[in-house]
């Protein structure tokens, strides 16, 4: 990565890390364990980290997103501790730009985006995350991405399900793309795989880094 700013905190092994050759298996045993761990971390900031790291973060995805004003953005609704985009992306849309929430229609599929406004009538998803209950899908020009953990080449880890490798790699058009998460998911390496896309900018309250 390039262009970073401020430092990458040391992360504390959470498990034995697979071999360079390992088999797709033990990564993926690896990347759960890992999963449980950064998530349980996020989860465990104080109020008054939480608070110092996401002001840091909003203020560093305003200077990013600030190309696509008026424009289509797709964010994410914040779930088990994540970066709150909602004021970042509401500031967007009060100046013309047009938002859109992903919605899992089925496992194994790509996302589909729906255009959502503050009167958009919402359901509970995937893991209870509000997703808009109707609308055709849409393709935005700019996704943001939450992050659970990241290497230092953009690869994101996620939750496992794989939505946004499918969905970036099925759209007509390949969107601009930027990882948002805490500089605590910051990993040597997830031993990405051939379906694993690489994020174009990571965001954390220590790093602003075009890949």
């Amino acid at each position: 990565m390039s262009e970073a700013t401020g430092t990458s905190g040391d992360l504390e092994p959470v498990t034995s890390t697979p071999t360079t050759n390992a088999d797709w298996p033990t990564i993926r045993d690896w990347r759960k364990s890992v999963r449980d761990t950064l998530i349980a971390q996020r989860i465990a900031l104080s109020a008054e980290e939480r608070t110092a790291k996401s002001s840091r973060i909003g203020q560093a995805l305003r200077d990013a997103v600030e190309p696509y004003v008026g424009g289509l953005v797709g964010f994410y609704w914040p779930f088990r501790g994540e970066f709150d985009p909602r004021g970042v992306v509401g500031a967007l849309r009060e100046r013309g730009t047009r938002l859109a929430l992903p919605v899992i229609v089925e496992r194994g599929q790509p996302l589909v985006f729906r255009e959502w406004t503050p009167g958009s009538l919402m359901v509970q998803g995937t893991w209870k995350i509000p997703m808009p209950a109707s609308g055709e899908g849409v393709f935005p020009d700019l996704l943001i991405v939450p992050l659970v953990g990241f290497d230092r080449k953009g690869y994101r880890l996620g939750y496992g399900g794989g939505f946004y490798d499918r969905t970036i790699a099925a759209m007509p058009e390949r969107p601009r793309t930027i990882g948002v998460g805490f500089e605590l998911g910051l990993l040597e390496t997830i031993y990405p795989q051939p379906h694993d896309i690489a994020l174009e900018m990571i965001i954390t309250e220590g790093i602003r880094s075009k890949i």
